[in-house]
């Protein structure tokens, strides 16, 4: 019953980030984004899928049936984004997004909290 608490709890906060995270391709970008996203080598079409894909995966968590690979496409978009950040030397970045990779893996090992067995 607990496990089935915390997994809801993470999927609400994981859901929230992930639209909020994603519906920001679809917004003006501020000088700072645009610098960062430039400086990971991240074109505006890239910018753009990961934003598309950040919501589509987060759409995917929402249902127990496509809950695991919802979980997994998040988990490697933010590896992804992780790489690239230690590609261009940004290690900051890098470490701030681990809690946030370990999410969807928690949120794996939880299960989805409406599952019935």
């Amino acid at each position: 019953m607990m496990s089935r608490i915390i997994s809801g709890i993470v999927l609400l906060v994981t859901v929230y980030i992930g639209i909020s995270h994603g519906s920001r391709v679809f917004q003006r970008p501020s000088e700072q984004y645009l610098e960062m996203m430039d400086a990971l080598g991240i074109t505006d079409p890239m910018r753009i899928a990961f934003g598309v894909l950040s919501i589509a995966s987060v759409l995917l968590i929402l249902l127990p049936r496509t809950f695991f690979i919802g979980n997994t496409i998040r988990a490697l978009l933010l590896v992804f984004l992780m790489a690239l950040s230690l590609k261009a030397g940004n290690y900051t970045f890098a470490l701030i997004e681990i809690p946030f990779v370990m999410m969807p893996l928690v949120l794996i090992y939880l299960g989805h909290p409406l599952k019935f067995n």
